[in-house]
């Protein structure tokens, strides 16, 4: 009898199964398609304490009780599906974990329906792609207490260990929030990659950097502040060659990013919830323009940009600019964990913020140094409103202003596109603004709605008839 089950045999599910053999934990797979179920068990090279089931049945008889199974799959029906087939054979008590990239709504709808049926159902974020999977993901589980212990000694051992040892998991807090918190590092992400790209194309526009001088910059800033995962492997893919053309392989890759969706859940949740996230909604839009490549093809011929513009010095402006992504960084993790704090007090999951920069600080993409200061910074003020008004991100965000803003207008001057950048100074200015132009809106509005407003110099709500 085994520890544990897998279903869904697809990289990520194959190296998860690997990675959970190693540290000594017997597995069982199972794949819909059974020729990638051999295949597979052909690679792992018989490997002790891992077997193969090519039928449900089977494979929930290999499996010790509680019975423990992974779902890889991917996201919406098919996750369903799974649950449907696999939960009739399963008992009381059994648990069905989702390491997907599920919606958090679906995970909680999965959950109760389950839990009618006295099963167990946690939904788990899973980061860190192939490579994390196969050595050490960051692990966010939510759901039932009890079902996280079912699963702790087996997730503990198979995440990703931080710097100090510590493994990068926890569980997240009740229902959908493992789920949700994925998701919002996965907004998170989306803006870390466009403030980098758009970073990129200012030091290869504007600056003139050819990809020697991209790989040296970005390899630089990853010994300091910025040190992530994220800018380690951009300085690496500034040195691969193409083997045909013999360029940059950068410079022969089409110009349109993909997306699977979770950007777009962090941006429609944040609106729905009534945070600003305006960094993580312009790296969605950005991704979404840039798909429409043929039509910005055409508008380049027709649509007028500046004046030309003097090129910028190279060295001065890259260290000016790594300042500037710095602070824009700060904007984009501080929305991120604004929009957790929110979706908490509106859905109970019980987060701990600490804890949640503390598991990110290895195995997920957006791993970075300073997530040691995320973590410290809600360590000493578990409340915290907002992570730029933290003392250490004040500073930061008071020394990096001015080089947002001389990033931002460069741009502007030049016809460079920057709208992560360009969102998060907009974010620090909104943020730090005691007075806004929403008077005029709520004026605006009274005047065709009757929406009526309130006075800044008494108490109440008041209607102008404007055209009197």
């Amino acid at each position: 009898m085994n520890d544990i089950g897998l279903i869904g045999l697809a990289v990520m599910g194959q190296n998860l199964a690997l990675n959970i053999a190693r540290n000594g934990f017997s597995i069982t797979v199972y794949n819909r398609t059974g020729a990638v179920t051999e295949e597979f068990m052909e690679r792992a090279g018989n490997k002790a304490g891992m077997d193969a089931a090519f039928d449900l049945a089977a494979f929930v008889a290999s499996l010790t009780r509680p019975r423990k199974i992974i779902c890889m799959v991917k996201a919406g029906g098919p996750v369903d599906a799974v649950i449907e087939s696999l939960s009739p054979l399963l008992e009381p008590g059994d648990l069905i974990i989702d390491g997907g990239n599920s919606l958090y709504s679906d995970t909680e709808r999965r959950a109760a329906a389950l839990a009618a049926k006295g099963l167990r159902f946690m939904g788990a974020g899973i980061s860190g792609g192939e490579e994390g999977a196969l050595w050490g993901p960051s692990i966010m589980p939510g759901g039932d207490a009890a079902a996280w212990e079912l699963i702790r000694p087996i997730f503990t051992a198979i995440a990703g260990k931080a710097p100090d040892g510590e493994p990068c998991v926890a569980h997240m807090g009740r229902g959908g929030a493992g789920h949700y918190v994925k998701m919002t590092h996965n907004g998170i992400e989306y803006g870390d990659m466009q403030l980098i790209a758009e970073c990129y194309d200012l030091l290869r526009a504007a600056c003139g950097m050819d990809a020697h001088g991209l790989a040296e910059t970005f390899a630089a800033w990853n010994t300091g502040p910025l040190s992530s995962y994220l800018i380690e492997i951009t300085a690496a893919i500034f040195t691969r060659m193409d083997e045909e053309t013999g360029e940059p392989l950068v410079s022969r890759i089409l110009d349109k990013a993909g997306q699977k969706g979770t950007g777009r859940w962090t941006s429609a949740s944040a609106l729905e919830l009534g945070v600003p996230a305006p960094t993580l909604a312009a790296a969605v839009d950005a991704r979404v323009l840039s798909s429409q490549k043929d039509a910005r093809v055409a508008a380049s011929k027709i649509l007028a940009g500046p004046d030309a513009a003097t090129s910028a010095e190279g060295a001065d402006f890259a260290a000016d600019l790594g300042k500037a992504l710095y602070a824009a960084k700060i904007c984009s993790y501080a929305q991120g964990f604004a929009l957790l704090r929110a979706a908490d007090a509106a859905y109970g999951y019980g987060l701990n913020f600490g804890d949640i920069a503390a598991i990110w600080r290895a195995g997920c993409i957006i791993r970075a140094a300073f997530l040691d200061d995320v973590r410290a910074a809600f360590a000493a003020e578990p409340n915290l409103a907002n992570l730029m008004l933290a003392p250490f991100f004040s500073r930061a965000m008071n020394e990096g202003q001015n080089s947002l803003r001389r990033a931002v207008a460069a741009a502007a001057l030049r016809g460079i596109p920057v709208p992560a950048l360009s969102a998060s100074l907009a974010y620090y200015d909104s943020c730090r603004a005691a007075r806004l132009p929403a008077n005029l809106i709520q004026a605006q509005r009274d005047y065709f709605g009757a929406h009526t407003y309130e006075r800044m110099d008494k108490d109440g709500i008041f209607h102008t008839e404007w055209t009197q």
